[in-house]
């Protein structure tokens, strides 16, 4: 079926809806006033990363004219301007949010305030807070059209300022001052007056101090706008062969910081000829994705909004738990997989365990030797550091650091060199092919024979990560799938030998074609006239052949059921297309993560978890992998995590043919279902039954 034949929404389009879920939580008057400006830092960052990524590959496709719309299936230059029709929308709602969100917090005792609200004490404490914290971190750069006009970075906002000579006879000018967010704070905590929160943005800090800057050449300030550029973040890579892959992606990096434009967002307030200037210095058209904004930009920094020490306007988050089956074990990690599969689910679950399984692995005398890939590492890694203490404990340590792995490049190069220099190999995957997986492989010798511990996972090995998004983690001794997880590292190594895999479902090689047989499975039992299901929980649903495939199995009777976080291109609610089909995503305090498959299969259920959503680039040019659930426990708890995240009606929307990302509401009588915090209590109430029973209580004591 070809996707020209069915419905299908550009995936550019749907996921500007997952955005605009992101916005709501920023809307949601349930949602802690501080997480609420968090979820507008987070909608920020989102769209950074869109115009960085997918606009900037629809301008590149944009210049191929009629040979876009063959390989495309639409005409980038329509898609560019009904992004830019949304995202200014978007932007327009953004700006209302934010101004109420001023008020509420005001209402609250915390107050973000401008320069031109400054008591005569604040002013002071301003003033001193720029001499001694803020004036050695700028830069002013005066524009000088003699000169090149400066060059503006990446993902940095700029104060954009006209000024004015106060010489006699001397032209006025402009500036640009680049505001430091990385190197300080973004937000500076004023003295607190009695019960009152004073915040402001370093922003307003500098626009009361700028003559401070510019008198002493002559200068006054007239007028001062925050502009911010974005970038295309492609890499280009060189195709020299007398290069290492890690000298081509250093370089490429490097190059990255000087892409073309791609978006130029301004203070709607700048008077016109400043616009004009600045839009010709650049080489921009208005058309170019000109986006007016507020006062304002870079608002990803409101992510890290200061602690104010009022819990009321903060998310609780609970202590994350310990896993019944390693707490109060009295066996080492490994062991205690041995007994069972265990499936750890973060946040909710501590990520400790991961990192004392590797601690313990790296001083065990039984462990020979641990393969890992690492996809995305925190910057000061313990699952690196464990790593490293392993080989300086004598263990044979491989580890697959993936160097293409988007704006995480420079990270995973200085680790990777750390890693080699302490003496563990490294490679970097596969020519043309990221390596997207999660696993690990430990191998013991016990009683003269080798024994292995397999990972596999839906995230990271990141404990950075682990708090705030939410990931399986499943830890085996089962020698099936072990023995296949050791094929992938074949492979990994050795590049040209592709085997067969008798458990996992592997990418790019045959996971598309198992999952689609899992589907026409479906579709046999549906026109049988027997009971036939799907359940599907991913990110991103794009991929056209396996939603036309979806589409094919509603229309034979299968009932499906999808939740999907971001960009969802299959239609709902469509006659004749999508009877059968519901789709649900979930927004709410941890960033949805894990990836389940569930195939009812005539009631033998087949069950997945995976680090493969069902795109195109996961599917075809990614090495992924799918492992099947056997422990019947584990079964269960997946089943019941994902039947909690149906039965939510907060913080659920329901994914309809127009993506208007409805709230999903308790009905009358209804109790109201929070899906994260369920799943929470779920693991709660779980542990404290089996520790309570007499049997666990037995193996405590003895």
């Amino acid at each position: 079926m070809k996707s020209k034949e069915f419905p299908y929404i550009n995936r550019e389009i749907s996921w500007l809806s997952f955005n605009e879920r992101v916005l709501q939580e920023a809307s949601d008057k349930t949602t802690p006033l501080i997480e609420r400006l968090k979820f507008l830092g987070i909608f920020s960052n989102n769209r950074d990363e869109f115009y960085r990524v997918r606009v900037a590959t629809v301008k590149r496709l944009a210049k191929l004219g009629k040979k876009a719309l063959a390989v495309y299936g639409e005409d980038p230059k329509d898609l560019l301007v009904r992004l830019q029709r949304k995202v200014i929308e978007q932007q327009n709602k953004f700006e209302s949010i934010y101004q109420e969100l001023l008020l509420e917090l005001a209402a609250k005792n915390v107050f973000i305030i401008n320069e031109k609200q400054l008591t005569p004490t604040q002013r002071i404490y301003v003033t001193e807070y720029f001499g001694n914290e803020l004036v050695s971190n700028l830069f002013p750069v005066m524009i000088d059209d003699s000169k090149p006009f400066p060059y503006m970075k990446d993902k940095v906002s700029y104060m954009y300022l006209r000024l004015e000579s106060i010489i006699q006879n001397k032209k006025s000018k402009y500036a640009l001052i680049e505001i430091p967010s990385r190197s300080i704070s973004r937000f500076v905590v004023l003295p607190q007056h009695g019960r009152k929160h004073y915040i402001m943005l370093v922003d307003d800090v500098i626009r009361f101090n700028t003559d401070r800057i510019f008198e002493v050449f002559g200068y006054r300030t007239v007028e001062c706008y925050n502009i911010k550029l974005t970038r295309d973040a492609e890499l280009e890579m060189d195709n020299d062969v007398s290069k290492s892959l890690i000298e081509k992606i250093s370089k490429s990096v490097k190059a990255r910081k000087q892409g073309l434009p791609v978006r130029f967002v301004y203070d709607a307030a700048m008077s016109e000829d400043m616009l004009k200037y600045i839009m010709k210095k650049l080489g921009m058209a208005k058309k170019d994705n000109a986006i007016p904004g507020g006062r304002y930009h870079n608002f990803k920094n409101f992510i890290d909004f200061p602690d104010l020490g009022e819990k009321e306007l903060t998310y609780n988050h609970p202590v994350p738990l310990l896993h019944k089956d390693l707490a109060n074990n009295p066996f080492t990690t490994l062991k205690a997989i041995k007994q069972k599969d265990i499936l750890l689910h973060y946040p909710y679950h501590t990520y400790n365990h991961i990192i004392d399984l590797l601690r313990e692995a790296s001083l065990d005398p039984l462990v020979e030797s641990i393969k890992i890939t690492l996809y995305r590492m925190a910057d000061s890694s313990k699952i690196a550091n464990a790593l490293i203490n392993a080989v300086k404990n004598g263990k044979k340590v491989t580890v697959l650091v993936e160097l293409q792995a988007r704006f995480d490049e420079e990270n995973n190069i200085y680790w990777a060199n750390k890693m080699q220099e302490e003496g563990a190999r490294v490679i970097f995957g596969v020519p043309g092919l990221k390596v997207h997986s999660k696993l690990f492989v430990v191998t013991t010798r016990e009683n003269g024979k080798e024994v292995h511990y397999a990972h596999i996972g839906t995230g990271n090995f990141n404990e950075k990560t682990s708090k705030i998004y939410t990931d399986f983690s499943l830890l085996t001794a089962n020698k099936e799938i072990a023995a296949d997880l050791n094929k992938i590292f074949e492979f990994y190594e050795n590049n040209f030998k592709v085997q067969s895999f008798k458990h996992l479902l592997v990418a790019p090689f045959f996971m598309r074609k198992d999952f689609i047989g899992l589907i026409n499975k479906e579709i046999q039992f549906a026109k049988k006239k027997k009971h036939a299901e799907i359940t599907l929980k991913m990110n991103s649903l794009v991929d056209k052949e396996m939603i036309g495939k979806l589409y094919e199995a509603s229309r034979a009777g299968v009932k499906i059921t999808l939740i999907v976080r971001g960009a969802c291109s299959l239609v709902t609610e469509m006659e004749g297309w999508s009877d059968n089909i519901t789709a649900y995503s979930i927004v709410d305090k941890y960033l949805e993560h894990t990836r389940v498959f569930i195939f009812h299969n005539d009631g033998d259920e087949k069950i997945y978890i995976s680090s493969a959503d069902w795109m195109s680039r996961n599917l075809d040019n990614r090495s992924e992998v799918a492992v099947p659930i056997y422990s019947e426990d584990i079964r269960k708890q997946l089943k019941d995590f994902i039947n909690i995240q149906l039965s939510g009606n907060t913080k659920v929307r329901i994914i309809d043919r127009k993506q208007e990302n409805f709230y999903k509401k308790a009905k009358p009588g209804e109790k109201k279902v929070r899906v994260q915090d369920e799943i929470y209590n779920y693991i709660k109430n779980e542990n404290e039954a089996f520790l309570s029973s007499p049997k666990t209580k037995h193996l405590i004591h003895s």
